[in-house]
């Protein structure tokens, strides 16, 4: 039930009136009480003035310690390096009994690339409600230029506050032999990496102009990620929305994804992945893959996107994987899916290649099986003639692929076409286009 302002007002007078109302209102750690969204806070002048509050104290509540990160020297003007500052209050929250990071609201802090290390002695909640600003000085990442912010080997972590992360890519986007064919191909930062995280949740932030990669998820496991707006120009090179590898167990749900490449990626080595209610475009649309890159031998299974807007991407729903290499993508599904002015609606692609100068070559003795794919309740426009393309490898063909209630067209009403080589295909319901061998 929500309180009414008054005894808000009543609860910052008498401590521990405030601590036996929090106690009845949630079972949920302290730091709750004063995200940008709460339920329980009525929208005003009250919540603003339980905000400043909030922010201006780092006392300890109920037996979490508030830990302010302008009060280990951070200035948050956006001009001044602050990176220093948020070690500190990293180390004294990591080795607190529940801790809560606060970074406040209308501050920018420049960071320059920084890591989160785990373990930690409890539970962490990360309060980001001001906005963390990228150093846009190339030679801050001499020592690691694939990263930004990393939370590494941190269990038991919630990051919320509705606060921005922002990435000042532009200067690496410049800079990208995908803008400029004359420079040699080199890495760029990602913006936010979760690296050996286990019971993670992420909520409510935004997370913007990446150096390259917004957000990745590697090599953990159990992981929230919801409502998360995530957004850069439709020309930034390679700037994947959110990239899962080498994780199992993570729910990504109700989340705008507007970037220059995939809005989701999965590769190797995921399992037990759901997409829900997710908005994409502009982008490369939802991948699995690329797989097998290199003759490597990688597999992606139990995957669902159930419930997606797609708009001005070049792809849908798309599968890639590089002839050479071995492995399996099995058990996809994707459902409830609609498609605006989308280039390629559905597509696998088992010869896949982004190799610049030098041609793949699509015949090879080996590919990433492909099978057990669903695609269910699709419908919508296609920018292009082809909505359903199937190009399957000739000596490992996709296999136990369905289509069940698919209405593809083109932008203007015209009827759309299906392009399928290789592939074990089953229809079920109305099914539009069809391969040609099926009609």
């Amino acid at each position: 039930m929500a309180l009414s302002p008054i005894h808000f007002l009543l609860s910052f007078t008498i401590i521990i009136s405030f601590v036996a109302c929090y106690s009845n209102l949630q079972e949920a750690p302290l730091i709750n009480t004063y995200v940008d969204h709460s339920p329980s806070i009525d929208d005003g002048d009250t919540l603003l003035f339980f905000k400043n509050m909030i922010n201006q104290n780092t006392n300890v509540f109920g037996g979490t310690q508030i830990v302010n990160v302008n009060d280990y020297g951070a200035k948050g003007n956006g001009c001044t390096d602050d990176t220093q500052a948020f070690k500190k209050a990293w180390e004294i929250v990591c080795s607190s009994t529940e801790a809560v990071f606060l970074v406040p609201l209308d501050n920018y802090y420049l960071l320059k690339p920084i890591r989160f290390s785990g373990p930690c002695k409890s539970n962490i909640t990360v309060q980001l409600s001001g906005s963390l600003e990228a150093s846009e000085e190339p030679s801050d990442y001499s020592e690691d230029q694939r990263h930004w912010l990393v939370f590494d080997n941190v269990q038991n972590l919630i990051i919320n506050g509705g606060g921005t992360i922002n990435g000042k890519g532009n200067i690496w986007w410049q800079n990208s032999c995908k803008r400029n064919k004359k420079r040699s191909c080199k890495d760029a930062p990602t913006a936010l990496t979760f690296d050996s995280c286990e019971n993670l949740i992420v909520e409510n932030l935004s997370i913007e102009n990446a150096q390259q990669i917004h957000v990745s998820f590697q090599d953990s496991m159990n992981v929230k990620a919801f409502g998360l707006n995530v957004s850069s120009p439709e020309d930034s090179p390679n700037t994947d929305g959110i990239h899962v590898t080498n994780t199992q167990n993570i729910q990504i749900s109700n989340s705008l994804i507007g970037t220059g490449d995939d809005c989701i990626s999965i590769v190797h080595g995921s399992r037990n992945v759901e997409a829900t209610n997710i908005t994409c475009g502009p982008g490369h649309g939802i991948s699995i893959g690329s797989l097998g890159a290199g003759k490597s031998k990688e597999f992606v299974s139990e995957v669902i996107v159930n419930g997606a807007k797609i708009s001005g991407t070049k792809n849908g729903v798309r599968i890639k994987t590089w002839p050479g290499g071995s492995g399996s993508a099995t058990n996809i599904k994707f459902l409830n899916i609609e498609m605006d002015n989308v280039t390629n609606p559905i597509i696998i692609d088992q010869n896949y290649c982004d190799k610049k100068k030098k041609p793949c070559k699509k015949k090879s003795d080996s590919a990433v099986q492909i099978s057990n794919v669903l695609y269910q309740n699709i419908i919508g426009k296609s920018a292009s003639d082809v909505a359903v393309k199937f190009d399957c490898s000739k000596k490992f063909p996709c296999n136990k692929i369905v289509l069940q209630n698919i209405d593809l067209q083109c932008e203007e009403g015209e009827a759309a076409s299906a392009l399928c080589n290789n592939v074990e295909l089953s229809y079920i319901g109305h099914v539009t286009p069809l391969c040609a061998s099926y009609s």
